[in-house]
């Protein structure tokens, strides 16, 4: 389904969810909505443009439409521009299982496969960069470059928010997310307003527009999305100790070794920027670090033509390392 649904108007029924989630990109061009198959489940997609693939990665608590502006910018500067939504989120299935970061990075990498390309360009935001980082560690021939917003590397990510106090306090929303049920209520209660809170103290002082916050508050509306937003974040904490958990991180030792861009805005408040910095020691590759001044934990639609240039510039630099 293509079209230009809007988030305005009356909220659609929570039973819909794809009138929800297949929405248009506001005076832009025409995105074409599909499901593709991959790990074991069904991913949607918004897609736009022709050329080399580049995979565009949400976090939390959006869904591809957070992609909107970049979408446009990269099919215009000749990419073939894909935003995914992530396993439980926006218009993928809600599984049961398949929520940690291992999995989650083998459902992107088969999106890959899926769309017939032999590569992509992975950009990832807040989870969606964790996830990038997974998957490029442990997929490399599938990943041609790396950009990551507002995310650092796994490894640096665990450290400090283990020892640094500061960041343990800034992230002091995935310790609450460890309580059963009450996450799920908080953020569906009175039609999302939660995550309309979040999205605000979350920016810098260039706040999303209304229309953007009215659209994540009904995505996260739907049954069990709020239950499967979470869930990454559970087994992020849950497992630092478990078997499974030490293992991950000890794969995540692997370097990444294909050019990585990682920018961050200096006044994000969930991310500090001393957390996220040091994860250039884990890239064996060029490696170039963006901090945008006055931007909170969302650069790319807090100042999307700034963000898009500079991703932009990065993807057709044939020398990164610059």
């Amino acid at each position: 389904m293509t079209g230009s649904t809007t988030p305005s108007g009356h909220s659609p029924s929570p039973q819909h969810p794809t009138s929800v989630v297949r929405l248009g990109i506001p005076g832009g061009p025409e995105v074409t909505h599909r499901d593709v198959a991959a790990n074991g489940a069904r991913f949607h997609i918004a897609e736009l443009g022709d050329g080399p693939l580049v995979l565009l990665l949400h976090g939390f608590p959006q869904f591809w439409w957070t992609w909107r502006h970049q979408l446009v910018a990269l099919a215009d500067a000749g990419f073939r521009a894909v935003a995914m939504d992530l396993r439980g989120v926006g218009g993928s299935d809600r599984t049961p299982r398949g929520y940690d970061p291992a999995g989650l990075a083998l459902d992107i990498t088969g999106v890959i496969r899926s769309l017939g390309e032999p590569d992509a360009a992975l950009v990832g935001h807040d989870l969606g960069g964790y996830l990038a980082w997974t998957a490029a560690a442990m997929r490399p021939k599938l990943v041609r470059r790396l950009a990551v917003s507002s995310m650092p590397h796994p490894r640096r990510w665990r450290s400090a928010m283990l020892g640094d106090v500061r960041q343990s306090r800034a992230g002091s929303y995935i310790w609450g997310f460890q309580r059963p049920w009450v996450p799920e209520r908080q953020l569906t209660a009175d039609d999302g307003a939660l995550v309309g809170r979040l999205l605000h103290d979350w920016s810098g002082p260039r706040l999303l527009d209304d229309e953007a916050v009215t659209a994540y508050r009904r995505a996260m509306c739907i049954p069990s999305t709020a239950h499967c937003s979470v869930e990454p974040y559970r087994w992020l904490v849950r497992s630092l100790a478990r078997p499974d958990g030490i293992q991950f991180y000890r794969r995540m030792k692997r370097p990444v070794r294909v050019p990585t861009l990682h920018l961050h805005g200096s006044l994000d408040p969930v991310m500090r920027t001393r957390s996220a910095a040091g994860s250039g020691q884990y890239v064996e590759a060029p490696y170039r670090w963006r901090l945008f001044d006055g931007l909170g934990h969302f650069p790319h639609e807090e100042d999307p033509v700034a963000f898009s240039t500079e991703l932009i510039n990065w993807l057709k630099d044939p020398e990164p390392d610059r």
